[in-house]
């Protein structure tokens, strides 16, 4: 696709802010979301402390892909069943962070066998009839999340008013990415959600004053409870870094010993594998969208140990482990931007407004139907992106039909494999491979069947043609 600003590309300082913004923008709400779901288990997870540790984790994994993989980190939802797990045995926030620690632990195993070995397997076990799909269910797995928040705006009633709040602001996206002037192009989210913001708030003033519930569509309590009791922390406060948490409880929760650390570990590194077919697909992803094989270069050994590393060091201070968001490169697809300058200003705002109480305060008011409503642009070209990959392949010979098949039926089907029986704390099992994976699974073990694990002659001269264009990306001029 044609880039406005290639990886190495770097933007005027005012440009880059606002582009930045806008990927803060894309990221925060799941950011955000999953340290308030782990609260919810019984731990005390602070969401801007889980904002600092996302954009942490971003500059590491940055550092160590040496500047030209252009995606952000953000709060990995796959863990959330790990968590609720080592919560309910007891033993709380250090309990956690070994956990994650054994996760990131697993991409670094894995990114030092790929080290020795090469990453060429990659192409082999997961050509574009697996990748294509997969990359696919990517996107169609998140839009149930999409179309949910329109419906109820996170809540449990229809609302046909917050519907049309987030196809609003949908429009709008669409409206300044195709019809608005270069600049506009580049930041529709911003445009949009500052869209579908303002209807909502007219909305509400206007429920508010006419006392009409499902017109109350803005949730102001976030933003005006810092100042209920005015002090210098209704500005500026630190974050809760949850490895101080750690320090300070640890004698409140189970002990860790071996056994504690072993039970640990059978709950985390099997998610930490699984994750790992997700790490290959977002690269191959962002690789088809920057037009430059990331898995050669900077090569998968160091995408897997950025994300790891950027995961530990991200759990030490914000308790989540982190993965590469669709969301990000989404925005990159979309705004044709993948200045690696714009990802490492965003990671850095992160973690420099983590300590602003009212912007946290702020981006937790945004309506999750406007939210939504954005997501439609982004998990929607997540799966298109997946979409053009299976174009590669030839669907008229019955061997590729039965694999991407596969794929596509158990992974929209969502069939899981729970194991453990059921967690009473969450009614979730304690350990599930998410259909996603099993998607996979199935997908790899099919196509080892039908192809050998072989890719057809019009792979292979996908794949040629990709190396032979590597780093030569269209850049659309633009007036710098």
């Amino acid at each position: 696709m044609k880039l406005i600003y290639d990886v190495q590309d770097k933007p005027k300082l005012s440009q880059t802010l606002v582009f930045a913004f806008q990927q803060m923008i894309a990221i925060m709400a799941a950011t955000l979301l999953v340290p308030i779901l782990i609260t919810s288990y019984g731990l005390d997870a602070d969401p801007a402390a889980a904002l600092f540790g996302a954009g942490l984790g971003t500059i590491v994994y940055i550092l160590f892909t040496k500047r030209r993989s252009p995606v952000f980190l953000g709060s990995s939802f796959t863990f959330l069943g790990a968590y609720s797990a080592v919560i309910s045995q007891n033993y709380g926030y250090l309990g956690v962070l070994i956990g994650v620690a054994f996760a990131g632990l697993v991409y670094v195993v894995i990114a030092l066998i790929v080290k020795i070995v090469g990453s060429a397997w990659v192409n082999k076990l997961l050509p574009a009839v697996i990748i294509g799909p997969i990359v696919t269910l990517i996107g169609l797995s998140l839009s149930g999340t999409a179309t949910g928040w329109l419906a109820t705006n996170g809540g449990a009633a229809y609302n046909l008013v917050t519907i049309a709040i987030g196809l609003i602001t949908f429009l709008a996206i669409v409206i300044a990415s195709v019809k608005g002037s270069k600049t506009v192009k580049l930041i529709p989210f911003i445009i949009g959600i500052g869209v579908g913001y303002l209807v909502a708030l007219i909305c509400t003033l206007i429920g508010n004053a006419a006392n009409i519930e499902v017109l109350q569509v803005l949730d102001y309590t976030p933003l005006t409870g810092i100042f209920k009791e005015f002090s210098v922390t209704s500005i500026v406060d630190y974050p809760k870094f949850f490895l101080i948490r750690a320090i300070q409880t640890y004698k409140d929760f189970a002990p860790i010993d071996l056994v504690a650390i072993g039970n640990i570990a059978l709950i985390f590194v099997p998610i930490g594998v699984v994750e790992l077919a997700q790490h290959i697909a977002d690269h191959k992803n962002l690789s088809s969208i920057i037009e430059r094989d990331l898995i050669t270069d900077p090569g998968l050994s160091n995408t897997l140990l950025g994300d790891g590393i950027g995961s530990i060091f991200g759990s030490i201070f914000g308790c989540c482990a982190n993965t590469t968001y669709g969301e990000s490169i989404g925005c990159v697809a979309i705004t044709g931007n993948a200045s690696i300058v714009s990802i490492f200003t965003a990671a850095l705002g992160c973690m420099v407004l983590s300590f602003f109480t009212p912007f946290v305060a702020l981006i937790n008011t945004i309506p999750k139907c406007v939210m939504g409503g954005a997501c439609i642009a982004l998990y929607g070209f997540i799966a298109v992106s997946g979409l053009q990959m299976i174009h590669k392949v030839d669907l008229g010979n019955s061997k590729n039909l039965f694999v991407v098949s596969a794929i596509l039926v158990t992974g929209i089907g969502g069939l899981t494999i729970d194991i453990g029986g059921t967690n009473p704390l969450t009614g979730s099992p304690y350990f599930q491979i998410t259909s996603l994976a099993v998607a996979l699974i199935v997908g790899i073990i099919t196509n080892l069947i039908v192809n050998g694990g072989k890719m057809s002659l019009d792979e292979l001269d996908g794949l040629t043609g990709a190396v032979d264009n590597m780093g030569k990306a269209n850049i659309e001029d633009q007036d710098q």
